[in-house]
């Protein structure tokens, strides 16, 4: 019996309390593979539980233990790495479920280009969707700019797809790249996996394909660039930034937008308004009292919309990946 399988039936026979205390002494690879061994625990003689854990015998049941699984894995996982549990849970459900094309998240996307080049671009388009937002656009900087936009188009007007057209497709992209290396209706694609990808895409590719594609569906590009930009990606301005956003927005609009703003993005606000306005606004939100959700997220929106127009027009530049430009003297 390896440690693994120990630690997991310790983890699955403790009141949960106790177990996320322990998971949350753990570094994210420790959890991860502790967590995957869970998941795929579906019952322990009562023998092996009392060899394992004699110490915790009089607190847990005579019976087997019927608390392991993936929903358990992915509870404790949450409790114990909170907002750091999403790449641990996405790796701990590709070792446990069958995840389409999940052959070909360990694939460099250049070798993925290679055999995907000359597909269809439907048969592009489903690939992609199955994929990382990064791996996905680093395939569709690659294809020529026509293909683009009919891979993009494609992608976008996804929504589910018969598991048996998903398998046959990957069965034969796994067939041809071989030398490299219950079911129910898949939901992928949709314009949110197109605005991931552009996201994470270099400046001057996305630029070409939505101005492209602005040609053909303008309401398209509308709808993938509200969902480029959202509101609490103001967190990541620098100073100018942000001032720049105080100047063209009205300080009536700050008041009901805030409402749902993260406390991170209450003091950008604030940090970057007179001491006379920041009060102003700060007694506005405390008069507000409670508002529906639905008319903070149509204020929130009205501001994202003017910070397009403002890196539109050249005023503002979204800087998507975080980190400093490098000038030119």
């Amino acid at each position: 019996m390896n440690d693994l399988r120990k630690a997991a039936v310790l983890l699955a026979s403790l009141p949960e309390e106790e177990a996320v205390a322990i998971l949350s002494r753990l570094d994210a690879k420790q959890v991860e593979a502790v967590s995957i061994e869970l998941a795929r625990l579906k019952g322990v003689p009562s023998e092996e539980q009392d060899q394992i854990i004699l110490q915790f015998a009089e607190s847990n049941p005579s019976g087997s233990v019927e608390s392991g699984g993936l929903d358990r894995a992915k509870q404790l996982v949450q409790m114990a790495l909170g907002k750091n549990a999403n790449s641990t849970l996405d790796n701990i459900r590709q070792s446990i479920e069958e995840v389409p094309f999940s052959f070909l998240r360990h694939v460099d996307s250049q070798n993925i280009l290679t055999y995907v080049a000359d597909e269809h671009p439907q048969t592009i388009a489903l690939i992609l969707s199955h994929l990382p937002a990064q791996t996905g656009a680093e395939i569709l900087a690659g294809l020529p700019t026509e293909r683009q936009l009919s891979v993009v188009q494609r992608v976008a007007a996804m929504g589910q797809t018969s598991p048996d057209i998903i398998h046959e497709v990957e069965q034969g992209l796994e067939r041809r790249m071989s030398s490299l290396m219950g079911q129910s209706f898949e939901n992928a694609g949709g314009v949110g996996a197109v605005a991931e990808m552009l996201n994470v895409s270099d400046r001057s590719t996305e630029r070409t394909l939505l101005e492209n594609l602005s040609q053909e569906d303008p309401d398209l590009v509308e709808e993938i660039r509200r969902l480029m930009f959202v509101f609490e990606d103001m967190v990541k301005f620098n100073d100018k930034d942000m001032q720049i956003v105080l100047k063209n927005v009205d300080n009536s609009q700050w008041s009901m937008a805030l409402k749902g703003a993260s406390p991170e993005l209450k003091e950008k606000v604030f940090g970057n308004m007179s001491q006379r306005a920041g009060d102003m606004l700060r007694e506005e939100l405390e008069f507000l009292g409670a508002v529906k959700l639905s008319a903070v997220e149509a204020k929130q929106q009205e501001i994202v919309d003017i910070i397009r127009r403002l890196e539109d027009s050249g005023d503002l530049e979204i800087n998507k990946g975080a980190e400093e430009e490098l000038l030119v003297e």
